[in-house]
């Protein structure tokens, strides 16, 4: 694929990742709300009589059209994404001990007039340059949106690189903040929070509350004789089982569905580096480079693991391959990257042969 017909890939890619994601949830808290609430969409109401003979409804099988437990726990996982947003980047620079970049040291201004450049490019507002007081190759860029967006780059890399490798890493850094790679990765924190929070509540009525009696289903799974109608059948049987292995399981899908999402943003955001420098091979030269250094990048912490170009962790991590390997990284294996944007630069400069 070209670079463009890669971007659009990763774009599809990622939304169908990002839908399978929002269904897993609505999944689990609508069977939530089903199950041990009293959510009862299906409730077909009934009139009759009050004692003042006013005419008025009722549902069969008492029960709620609103799906309180989907609703409170996304909520409340917004809340948390939503601070992290507001917090996360001045807390991430810190807990890096990242200062500003200043024009009187030569590398630190050629890497501002990289920044601008990329920005000119990207047609985006010039982002804060910091540096990280780190001797492993690494960037990284964080901010709620382009406005007060951040681009910070190890010493060891700005030491390593040279001008057009440097140019390619900060063209990647760029190309996530214009993504907004950010705040989609917020989302997905606060997606994932909402079903932990879904799998807690469940797993503390297994242990004390027992199903509701209102679900349909009784304590030891069968038929309640006070359940909805139709609602002690196989059917409600097989999709309760379903949803019980899904609840035990969820944290750790959760967990791979934000994975395989950050994967493809690392290779939307090496397409569109590609883009703004026109030059896949100075990124693959830099990714080579940065694979080299396989020492961790002890400043930055795991958790911004998915903000980096490379995991912090230590680039032999990010050679292991296979099903399990890809499924638990944050980052495609760089031999991946590379070979992708080696296709893109062969497609670049023969587009007969595309």
């Amino acid at each position: 694929m070209n670079i463009f017909e890669q971007q659009a890939y990763n774009r599809r890619l990622t939304a169908g990742i990002l839908a399978l994601f929002v269904a897993f949830f609505l999944f689990l808290g609508l069977g939530f709300d089903y199950f041990y609430g009293s959510f009862n969409p299906g409730a077909a109401p009934s009139f009759e009589y009050n004692d003042s003979g006013y005419y008025e409804a009722h549902r069969a099988g008492a029960g709620s059209q609103i799906p309180f437990g989907t609703i409170v726990s996304l909520l409340i996982g917004m809340g948390m994404a939503f601070n992290s947003l507001l917090n996360g980047p001045a807390m991430v620079l810190r807990s890096t001990m990242a200062r500003r970049a200043v024009s009187s040291a030569e590398k630190e201004h050629q890497l501002l007039n990289i920044v601008a450049e990329m920005a000119t490019a990207s047609g985006l507002p010039a982002p804060s340059v910091y540096v990280v007081p780190d001797q492993d190759l690494n960037a990284f860029a964080t901010g709620t949106n382009p406005s007060n967006s951040v681009i910070a780059v190890t010493q060891g890399l700005l030491d390593s690189l040279n001008r057009e490798e440097l140019q390619a890493v900060v063209a990647h850094e760029m190309s996530h903040i214009r993504n907004y790679d950010m705040r989609l990765m917020t989302v997905l924190a606060g997606l994932i929070g909402a079903v932990a929070l879904l799998s807690d509540f469940a797993g503390r009525t297994f242990r004390y509350g027992g199903r509701r009696s209102s679900s349909g289903i009784s304590s030891s799974g069968g038929s309640s004789s006070g359940g909805r109608k139709g609602g002690g059948g196989a059917v409600v049987l097989f999709f309760f089982a379903v949803w019980v292995i899904l609840i035990i399981l969820a944290p750790l899908l959760s967990r791979l569905l934000a994975m395989a999402i950050s994967r493809q943003r690392e290779f939307l955001a090496d397409a569109s580096a590609a883009e703004l420098t026109r030059n896949p091979l100075g990124l693959v030269s830099a990714l080579e480079k940065i694979r080299r250094a396989v020492m961790p990048t002890s400043a930055i912490n795991n958790g911004v693991a998915h903000m980096c170009i490379t995991d912090p962790r230590g680039s032999l991590i990010e050679e292991k391959m296979g099903f399990a390997a890809d499924a638990l990284a944050t980052h495609p294996p760089m031999e991946k990257r590379i070979l992708a944007l080696k296709v893109m630069a062969y497609q670049s400069a023969h587009p007969q042969a595309a």
